[in-house]
């Protein structure tokens, strides 16, 4: 690690006794580590949440130009309700 910043991180001290924990117990090699992995893990689920944030703003966008061109049907909650015993009903009678 070529380039290191210090940064002073003030933590609950549930926290603190947990990233301590970890460095006693031998999981990890220092607070540090502790704190980059966490970091790591949550910049790998924050890309996740933001990807699934795209693909959701990307539907909306299409049900939205559905709308505006016309392409919609009437909503039938009986029909929806109907056809969703139905498909519970098969898949309880095929396993």
């Amino acid at each position: 690690m070529a380039d290191i910043e210090r940064l002073t991180v003030t933590l609950p001290p549930d926290m603190a006794a947990a990233i301590k924990s970890a460095v006693e117990n031998g999981d990890y090699a220092s607070t540090s580590d502790v704190v980059r992995a966490a970091l790591r893990d949550w910049t790998a689920k924050r890309a996740t949440q933001l990807q699934e944030l795209d693909a959701l703003r990307s539907d909306i966008d299409k049900g939205l130009a559905d709308v505006a061109a016309g392409r919609v049907e009437e909503f039938d909650a009986e029909a929806i309700i109907t056809r969703g015993r139905r498909l519970s009903a098969d898949c309880s009678t095929s396993a």
